[in-house]
């Protein structure tokens, strides 16, 4: 269930991108969604290789690089998908970094299950939870 939200936050989010970037265009909404599972598949399996790859670059730029690292998965991605396209290096930067934002956004009140988090707090006087 979590699995499948996050594939629909990450659809949400390249849609969002290919509105608001020029150089991002898509098809239809099924290209939107196999381009969400791509980019989920991509961001598993090549990106952790990736980052050690590249963990003296990421270093020396203070961790800036990774928004290199996320533009290139984006492209791959276009390059993947037919009817996914990502023109130039700065519309797959700016593509990345609002599906990124959008994305950790959204997974940060999600649990792994797909289940909305809610933060409690203690309340000592009372001695019970209660939402903030």
């Amino acid at each position: 269930m979590g699995f499948l939200f996050r594939v629909l936050v990450n659809a949400l989010a390249i849609w969002l991108a290919t509105e608001i970037v020029p150089g991002i265009g898509v098809r239809d909404t099924s290209t939107v969604v196999v381009a969400a599972l791509v980019l989920g598949l991509l961001n598993a399996v090549v990106r952790p290789v990736l980052l050690v790859l590249t963990l003296p670059l990421t270093l020396v730029t203070l961790g800036l690089f990774l928004f290199v690292l996320n533009a290139f998965c984006l492209w791959l991605t276009s390059a993947v998908v037919p009817g996914f396209h990502v023109r130039g290096f700065w519309a797959a930067f700016w593509g990345a970094l609002i599906v990124s934002v959008l994305s950790w956004a959204v997974n940060g009140f999600v649990s792994d299950r797909g289940r909305v988090v809610m933060i409690k707090r203690w309340r000592p006087a009372s001695g019970r939870w209660h939402l903030p």
